[in-house]
């Protein structure tokens, strides 16, 4: 009961935080929209935006934080103080050092990063400004992962409020940076957007220094990459890379995808408002679950309570359906009321609603998938497991691909920019279900002796998913068949052929 208790708490406050974040993230991009509705400067805006994070999440948050906690944790519970911090100050400088090196790669390449990203579009369409604004904002990689190492340390000492706020300070700097008064000082709009982008990351670190001083870090300079935690966490990087961040990586395909030269232009815009959307309900609950049980679950492996973590994970996959599948279905029926109401203002206007409502429709399809995944990959990386994520993810990535080439060829007038959403949501039930059945055919290499009671409770909390899968599966036809019906097709603005 403690257990719950704790989860229940430290999610609720990472829950009010991020949903705070998530209102202010829903002003910045109204304010971004106004500014640059679906034209090609947003397009090149949110793909200089997306590069950079893109590599936030890989490299960042999603594997360097949850490799390093399961390391921090067992350092906490087995070495002396001066050795913890020791092993803190250590990772810093040289993750420091490393992230210095790919950021000035980043600036460097950038005409080629954003060729990669956009090799699809043809030769007609020009990427300047993207290359020129993602030099801009490719720093903010630098700063952000040092607040995402931050935010691990202090989620160990169980600190959740601060770091999870730390978005707010992002959005409000985006946001000041998209007032005339300021923007106009700049080249045009996307500039000032870009620069605010860059502050907005330097503050996410700053804001968080203070409270790591106070726990005890003293940030003493000392690059080793020979250090026995700094190598453990290294080694557990490189499968979680693929791991944790499949989603973001089905989100690369997804963006190569949304600038084929048949997609209408404004897709990829479309698809990142939808996305945005999305993400304020997987931040409301289902993220905020699993940054309060990676360090639980971590610290129960460490002292070997496999029983524990397993409980653990069970209540948080079932609290979480709990949320994700009534979202899910509510998103599909009010998909164009929602878009029209929060973003069609100024440069983004009725087809911008079109387009993203389309968008959201297919992405909101794999919302419980989305949520289940976020915290069953935190439960192999908290007992050290990377293999498994990997050969899922490997799976997930493929399929992927495959889905978005299959629509795009031969299906694009029925789902026309949709598409890549639908892709990444079908691979997204194929990730937890796979990871899922891995999870529990692994019990023995995963909890040992205690395999046989992974088998059963996870029989009783995978049943929930799946009927979310299908509930949700049920609810995407419906809405297909409502948007196509001719007595209805007056009413919808949204004809997906």
């Amino acid at each position: 009961m403690t257990e719950k208790r704790q989860i229940l708490k430290s999610a609720s406050i990472i829950s009010l935080v991020t949903i705070v974040s998530r209102v202010l993230g829903y002003l910045r991009d109204q304010r971004i929209l106004v500014l640059l509705g679906t034209s090609l400067a947003a397009d090149s805006f949110v793909l200089a935006y997306r590069i950079p994070n893109l590599f936030r999440r890989l490299v960042g948050e999603g594997s360097m934080t949850p490799s390093f906690i399961p390391v921090f944790t067992t350092y906490m519970r087995e070495k002396s103080r001066e050795e913890v911090w020791d092993f803190a100050n250590r990772l810093f400088w040289t993750l420091a050092l490393v992230l210095a090196i790919l950021t000035v790669m980043g600036m460097v390449f950038s005409p080629a990063v954003v060729h990669l990203f956009t090799i699809s579009s043809g030769k007609g369409v020009q990427w300047d400004q993207a290359v020129y604004l993602n030099r801009i904002i490719f720093p903010y990689l630098f700063f952000i992962c040092l607040a995402a190492l931050a935010m691990g340390i202090l989620n160990c000492f169980h600190v959740f409020g601060l770091p999870a706020a730390t978005p707010v300070f992002l959005n409000l700097s985006i946001i000041l940076f998209s007032i005339g008064a300021v923007w106009r000082y700049f080249k045009d709009p996307g500039v000032s957007l870009a620069v605010g982008v860059l502050v907005g990351g330097a503050l996410q670190f700053l804001i968080q220094v203070p409270l790591l001083v106070q726990r005890g870090m003293r940030f003493t300079f000392g690059v080793s990459f020979r250090h026995p935690g700094i190598r453990s966490v290294a080694r557990l990087m490189i499968p979680r890379f693929f791991g944790i961040g499949i989603v973001q990586i089905n989100f690369f395909v997804d963006t190569i995808f949304a600038n084929a030269a048949k997609m209408p232009r404004g897709s990829l815009t479309s698809l990142y408002v939808a996305d945005r959307v999305m993400e304020l309900v997987l931040g409301g609950y289902a993220i905020a679950v699993a940054t309060a049980i990676l360090p639980m679950m971590s610290h129960q492996a460490a002292a070997g309570e496999y029983d524990t973590l397993k409980r653990t994970l069970a209540f948080s996959v079932r609290i979480v359906s709990f949320i994700a599948v009534p979202a899910a279905l509510g998103l599909m029926i009010m998909r164009e009321p929602i878009i029209r109401v929060l973003f069609q203002h100024g440069l983004f206007v009725a087809e911008s609603t079109r387009l993203t409502a389309r968008a959201l429709l297919y992405y909101s399809v794999g919302l419980p998938a989305f949520a289940a995944v976020k915290l069953i990959v935190p439960a192999f990386y908290s007992t050290q497991d990377t293999k498994t994520p990997v050969i899922v993810a490997s799976m997930s990535l493929v399929l992927n691909i495959v889905l978005n080439t299959v629509f795009l060829v031969f299906f694009f007038r029925t789902f026309q920019n949709g598409s890549p959403a639908l892709a990444t949501a079908l691979a997204g039930y194929f990730d937890f279900f796979d990871g899922d059945s891995h999870f529990v055919c692994s019990d023995r290499s995963l909890l040992g002796d205690h395999g046989c009671g992974v088998l059963a409770g996870h029989a009783l909390y995978a049943i929930q998913p799946a009927l979310s899968f299908f509930g949700a599966a049920f609810s995407f036809y419906c809405a297909h068949s409502w948007s196509h019906g001719p007595l209805l097709s007056s009413r919808v603005a949204l004809p997906l052929s």
